[in-house]
């Protein structure tokens, strides 16, 4: 692969932008151009040479016509590539008004101000984190963790590598046939070989045909000797590793309660396969659900945290009479004062049986953001009118020659953040078909080529192409384990605070906001009936939470003798 391209236009701050991205040259490829023509000629060499180019950076002072237009074409030449717009100190008050809605609209991931001196971090912090989002997102991995084996479109492979993609760990996808495919089969020690095979960190080939079997391989099986680990009875346990489980470990880790997270699948949740989250505190340009779970597990591990992933929580036992709860799981049970619950919720099935046959070869639920790259050049749906469904239109559409978002409903406004109806609104690629459903698809070669989309009004179908189907349809929560003591609502949500029916109140007085029906089992997150859904408000959930569980704690232990 061609060493990857960074090209800088700046028609009078040469010098200054040479210097400033000299560090970059031992790793990419960096270029800086005087003009917009040579900008562009600069960029079609590239191309024709199939050299992938990472980053445009663009210096407002070539003037704001010239650099109005350069970004349109640029969006549309290189969609895979990050933008920044740099403007010098003096200019910033005249450019600034004029780069904002810009910004909003998507044609630059940045505008930041150009340094004045060496050793600018907060500039650089800024292209390091967007070098980084190019590399997860497109990049191919320079190094591999983890290999997966499998034959072209095998659905199992590909649920394993979304699965790698959401929690950062190096991969590659290998075909049977290739230099590596051969050599895990060379190593492979069972009697038949099934489909998909993954070597871990050079070790041998074994199958692993779902996502748990590769969690528990990756982060240890649960088992008896495993739940030594964890035989004491333990402050808290917090049930699910999304944005609310991994505030909670954060904030109770933190405080010096003993933490241990049980997660089924990936750390980060459903947040985890966001492509990037514009409006979470703190990160002016965006970050990543897969960044930002990294982050949330390394903290919550600083301050002690065992996490247990591949772990499936089974049932839940109240305690009584001063007993703890327990917890559990494939590998017997774990007893804590306090229980959190903060499993999430997941996609709704669409129902339709030919679409469903179909998942793994071309439908996708969830943003699937590793599929991303296979669709280049096609035509896909996406089903769904939440910020998920927004996010993912974005990602595909710097990859899918169109993007097309269906919805039942008129119109994205009640569902959907207004950043991102501003940035859909404003992408070439994207359209929205509102008062809409998908009623019917098929396959070309076991792969989807078509979908017939419905109008909900009229019931008249229209059959269109299409190579992707990815459906973020709403929400179920994943409570099946939960015994009735904990009330529900009739969606299967978690009732919490005053929504607990009044018979199991405590002298008149409903539970605290975030208690459930039973005293030490509080809720947090999407599973929480009445709950945002929300990344930030699921973060406030799982750590505002803590100071109950403190109190419950507290109050159990004068309690005893």
């Amino acid at each position: 692969m061609s060493t990857p391209a960074i090209v800088c236009l700046t028609a009078e701050h040469g010098d200054v932008m040479s210097a400033q991205l000299d560090r970059y040259a031992r790793e990419y490829s960096v270029l800086v151009v005087p003009s917009a023509e040579s900008a562009r000629a600069h960029v079609e060499d590239l191309q024709a040479r199939e050299v992938p180019i990472v980053l445009f950076v663009a210096d407002t002072t070539v003037g704001m016509d010239s650099f109005k237009a350069l970004l349109t074409d640029f969006r549309s030449l290189v969609p895979t590539a990050r933008r920044i717009a740099v403007t010098p100190w003096a200019d910033f008050r005249e450019h600034a008004p004029h780069l904002r809605q810009k910004v909003a609209m998507g044609y630059f991931d940045a505008h930041l101000l150009m340094p004045r001196g060496t050793r600018d971090e907060e500039f650089h912090s800024v292209i390091v984190d967007l070098l980084n989002d190019w590399a997860a997102t497109v990049g191919t991995s320079q190094v591999e963790t983890v290999q997966v084996i499998a034959p072209s479109g095998h659905a199992g492979a590909w649920r394993l590598r979304d699965y790698l993609q959401r929690t950062g760990i190096p991969h590659g996808l290998h075909a049977p046939e290739s230099e590596m495919g051969r050599r895990a089969l060379d190593g492979y020690k069972g009697d038949e070989v099934q489909w998909p095979l993954v070597a871990v960190a050079g070790e041998s080939a074994e199958h692993c045909p779902e996502v748990r079997d590769l969690a528990r391989r990756l982060h240890g099986r649960p088992d008896a000797a495993t739940l030594g680990e964890v035989s004491e009875v333990l402050d808290v346990v917090v049930i699910g590793a999304g944005p609310a489980g991994l505030a909670a470990c954060v904030y109770a880790s933190s405080e010096g309660l003993s933490t241990v997270a049980l997660e089924a699948e990936a750390v980060g949740g459903q947040a985890g396969t966001s492509s990037m989250i514009r409006n979470y505190l703190g990160f002016p340009h965006g970050v990543s659900g897969m960044r930002l779970a990294f982050r949330a597990r390394s903290q919550a591990m600083r301050f002690g945290t065992r996490f247990f992933t591949g772990w499936e929580v089974t049932g839940l036992v109240p305690g009584g009479d001063g007993q703890p709860h327990r917890v559990l799981t494939d590998a017997g049970a774990i007893s804590a004062r306090s229980v959190i619950i903060a499993s999430g919720i997941s996609y709704r099935r669409l129902g339709v049986d030919n679409i469903e046959e179909l998942v793994g070869h071309g439908v996708n639920y969830g943003a699937a953001m590793s599929q991303a790259r296979e669709v280049a050049g096609g035509d896909v749906v996406v089903v769904g009118g939440g910020n998920s469904a927004g996010q993912a239109a974005v990602h595909l559409a710097r990859f899918a020659r169109s993007v097309t978002i269906v919805i039942r409903r008129p119109s994205l406004r009640e569902t959907m953040s207004a950043y991102l109806i501003t940035e859909i609104e404003a992408n070439p690629r994207i359209t929205v078909r509102a008062n809409t459903r998908v009623s019917d698809g098929g396959a070309v070669d076991g792969q989807l080529a078509w979908l017939e989309l419905t109008d909900v009004r009229t019931e008249v179908g229209e059959r269109v192409a299409s190579q992707g189907l990815f459906l973020l349809l709403g929400a179920d929560p994943h409570c099946e384990w939960i015994p009735d003591a904990v009330c529900r609502d009739d969606r299967g949500f978690v009732l919490t605070g005053r929504d607990v029916p009044s018979r199991f109140w405590s002298n008149g007085l409903p539970p605290a906001e975030l208690a459930t029906a039973v005293p030490g089992i509080f809720c947090a997150g999407d599973v929480r009936s009445g709950s945002m859904k929300r990344v930030a408000s699921a973060t406030g959930e799982g750590a505002g939470v803590v100071s109950l569980v403190h109190e419950w704690i507290g109050q159990s232990q004068n309690r005893e003798p």
